[in-house]
């Protein structure tokens, strides 16, 4: 079964990235695609949603699963195809741009065809948006497929990995598991040993695994979540002092609250309190 999308490719297009095909195959035995070296000149993406499949790449043949996913250059050889025993849901994004090239290069992607995202949720999220807005508008909506097409490749390069590098562990995927926890509790006070202990491995390990995974120190991720609940109560909480809101934060300190706060807003909790009232 396949659901998709082709769009004619559009000369002169003003957007960074647009897209020429999008869809998705699942349950297709024979999707076997051999594409020659010149052929195709468009980038295009292809991720594992469930079940497996292969791709040729370097002379070597890899099985790609679920979270995995290959990159393709314009003009470059081509060569993937479904496992018939346990065939691959796989979505797929053929896309064009004159800047993509350059893009992709400064963020190291053109070093590897294969790789494995970290959290394919998102990915799929973004993928699915652009294929109901594909199939609902066709090119009615030119703007909002750029803009959904630049989400579906933004979370590419956020969530991905070489997938010849070790896959995610076990552990790995405890300390992934534990985000939506540690944000929901991130205005409490943070203990590394506390956190560690859940994941079952040791601080300086968790330390280490979730840079590698979420890319920040566990202490940078609790004070986005904290900045994040302090940006709304500072507009919800009217009647709330800025003393208040800093404590409620995780920051008994008015004076730390207020220095962490300008460091990623370029204002204190005060201005942008004022800045919005103003607005409002």
């Amino acid at each position: 079964m396949k659901r998709q999308v082709l769009l004619p490719t559009l000369a002169d297009q003003p957007f960074f990235c647009f897209p020429e095909s999008v869809g998705t195959y699942w349950q297709e035995l024979d999707h076997d695609v051999t594409r020659e070296v010149g052929t195709l000149n468009n980038f295009n993406i292809h991720y594992v949603a469930s079940g497996t499949g292969y791709v040729e790449s370097e002379g070597r043949v890899y099985k790609l699963q679920k979270g995995d996913a290959v990159l393709y250059f314009p003009l470059q050889r081509q060569r993937y195809f479904s496992c018939t025993e346990d065939p691959w849901d796989v979505r797929w994004l053929h896309f064009y741009g004159s800047k993509i090239n350059e893009y992709l290069i400064e963020r190291g992607f053109h070093k590897s065809q294969l790789w494995t995202l970290r959290q394919g949720a998102a990915f799929e999220q973004a993928h699915l948006a652009l294929l109901d807005k594909a199939s609902a508008h066709k090119l009615l909506h030119k703007a909002a497929l750029s803009v959904l097409t630049y989400a579906v490749l933004a979370e590419f390069i956020s969530q991905a990995v070489p997938l010849t590098a070790a896959r995610s562990s076990d552990a790995t995927e405890r300390v992934l598991g534990l985000l939506p926890l540690i944000q929901s509790e991130a205005c409490k006070p943070f203990i590394l040993e506390e956190w560690s202990a859940r994941a079952g491995v040791s601080p300086y390990y968790f330390c280490k695994l979730f840079r590698k995974a979420v890319q920040m120190k566990p202490m940078d991720f609790v004070t986005l979540c904290r900045l994040q609940v302090s940006k709304q109560w500072l507009l919800e909480r009217k009647t709330s002092t800025i003393r208040e809101i800093a404590i409620d934060a995780g920051y008994p300190s008015v004076s730390y609250f207020n220095k962490r706060f300008y460091e990623h807003e370029g204002m204190t909790p005060s201005e942008y309190r004022k800045l919005y009232e103003k607005q409002s």
